[in-house]
């Protein structure tokens, strides 16, 4: 199966990457092709919601997203992969997907598997609440199926991340695909 990994976190070497790592680790050895899109520093404008593409044509916008869109359509599965910032994706992943809607029902029609992985300095027990209602809605929305998610509660640093359970369960998602 060949996975695209939406990287949202602005921090190259933070404890969502170091989660994207170990699936990516896991799913590499189930023998899964994985590529990391690193849509933090992509050069991704915003949706000016023009609707120039018709909701399924080229963008007028001419910046990243037209490679981007051509991987992710090549996928099996789109793995996002994001900070919890004010209980929601980072600004940076959701610039991206806001540019989905040139190729939605492309998306729609390939019927592709999908995961969630994302870290949280909070730790309460409803601190992902938001984003679990969000890509619950991308997944019904896109006609993603959902592989299973990693949410890393009191991730605050990747030290705290290596000591916690999430980097093995991280493994384990990618290592558990068939």
């Amino acid at each position: 199966m060949k996975i695209v990994i939406l990287m949202g976190s602005p921090n190259k070497n933070g404890s969502t990457s170091l989660l994207a790592e170990e699936f990516t680790r896991g799913a590499r050895e189930a023998g899964h092709n994985v590529e990391r899109i690193d849509a933090a520093h992509a050069d991704v404008h915003p949706c000016t919601g023009c609707i120039h593409c018709g909701y399924e044509g080229p963008c007028v916008q001419k910046d990243g997203v037209d490679a981007i869109r051509a991987k992710i359509l090549s996928a099996d599965m789109i793995v996002f992969a994001t900070p919890l910032y004010y209980y929601g994706m980072s600004a940076q992943l959701k610039a991206l997907l806001d540019r989905f809607c040139a190729f939605n029902s492309s998306i729609q029609k390939k019927r592709m598997r999908s995961a969630l992985i994302s870290v949280a300095w909070n730790s309460d027990d409803w601190t992902f609440e938001a984003l679990m209602a969000h890509y619950q809605t991308l997944t019904r929305y896109l006609n993603l199926t959902d592989m299973g998610t990693v949410l890393g509660y009191g991730c605050g640093t990747p030290s705290m991340t290596r000591r916690s359970p999430y980097p093995q369960q991280a493994y384990a998602l990618g290592r558990g695909l068939r």
